[in-house]
């Protein structure tokens, strides 16, 4: 299908794969993609679309997930969300993303508290 002798692990010619997916595992690619459709494109959702496109930005953000980075950014443009509501989206993400980093770290604190006390009652 591709030329692998110089490849990139993230290339947009990759999506030519999704014929790949689709063949091998039809009925479940169906049932993914209608789940997909149902809550980023019904039009009776009750989040409006543009806000929908910008969460899920964020989310990809998150997940770093390049193929949605792109899929979900240009659907937001689409639905008229301009630089700003973007650049919001970015540090929003790269808040919670910060924000979870320091709850794992509370978590480290705790369990370095469980060890210590697991350790004196040991003694």
């Amino acid at each position: 299908m591709q030329d692998h002798s110089t490849h990139h692990y993230h290339e947009p010619t990759d999506r030519a794969y999704v014929a790949e997916i689709r063949r091998a595992a039809p009925e479940v690619f169906a049932a993914y993609r209608a789940f997909d459709d149902a809550i980023l494109r019904a039009p009776e959702r009750v989040i409006p679309r543009k806000y929908k496109e910008l969460m899920a930005t964020a989310v990809a953000l998150t997940t770093q997930c390049a193929y949605c980075i792109e899929s979900h950014v240009g659907a937001a443009r689409k639905e008229g969300a301009t630089d700003e509501e973007i650049a919001e989206t970015v540090f929003t993400a790269a808040a919670l993303r910060a924000g979870g980093a320091m709850g794992h770290g509370l978590m480290a604190f705790k369990l370095l508290d469980v060890a210590e006390k697991s350790a004196a009652a040991r003694e």
